[in-house]
């Protein structure tokens, strides 16, 4: 099996979950949590090195009050519930996005577990949070303007983004049957394969991945050459 090196995933169709079973949106928040620790452990088994997430848009901050509430303190919740296992696991995780904009107990629990795991070498997992890709990119020209660069290249802008050091993601999935990137990691997937399947992120497991990883093994990756010159 060709196995990618970087996964990322938007994880879409909480919300749906939930009202197909007659359930308040948390319920599909809550599963899907579940949903993603499963798909960590998969990603580790296979050997995939980098897993990155789409948690927490800058747009989502519009949803209704009460569900912004939920998804903080379910921020929380995992973090508090799950990151020591994953450090015994051997994984880092990071947290990436306009964190500052969060409060300050949610960003001390978020440092303390990037802190904890940032010597993890297994797997990587990056949980775009507060994240948009135009906003990165944004703060990314800041960032250069602030030191003050007279020149700049794509290799400079990369290394200030928020992914500084992280390659690119070889295969994007989104879950829910959603034709969209919805401003997620706009620069580095130029050259990723993109993976939509109708199932709903609560219900994606290792099947579904198994799948997405299997028809990513069937494409050719030619980078803007032809055929014959990437055999």
């Amino acid at each position: 099996m060709n196995v990618p090196q970087h996964i990322a995933i938007i994880m879409d169709g909480n919300g749906r979950w939930a009202k197909k079973r007659g359930l308040p949106r948390a319920a599909g928040h809550k599963k899907g949590a579940e949903t993603l620790k499963e798909i960590v452990k998969v990603c580790n088994e296979i050997g995939v090195k980098h897993l990155t997430v789409y948690a927490f848009s800058t747009e989502n901050w519009a949803r209704p009050k009460e569900e912004v509430k939920f998804l903080m303190n379910l921020f929380v919740e995992v973090i508090n519930k799950e990151i020591e296992e994953l450090h015994k696991n051997n994984v880092r995780v990071r947290f990436l996005g306009r964190l500052k904009e969060f409060s300050k107990p949610l960003q001390d629990k978020m440092k303390w577990a990037m802190e904890l795991t940032e010597k993890n070498t297994l797997g990587n997992l990056n949980v775009m949070v507060n994240y948009g890709g135009r906003a990165e990119i944004v703060d990314a020209v800041w960032a250069m303007m602030d030191e003050g660069r007279l020149t700049i290249d794509e290799e400079t802008i990369s290394q200030h983004l928020y992914t500084a050091g992280i390659p690119d993601p070889d295969l994007l999935i989104r879950t829910a049957n959603e034709m969209r990137i919805s401003n997620f990691l706009l620069w580095q997937i130029a050259y990723a394969e993109i993976y939509v399947t109708d199932t709903l992120w609560p219900d994606f497991k290792k099947k579904q991945l198994l799948a997405a990883i299997e028809e990513y093994g069937k494409r050719e990756r030619r980078f803007g050459k032809t055929s014959e010159q990437i055999k």
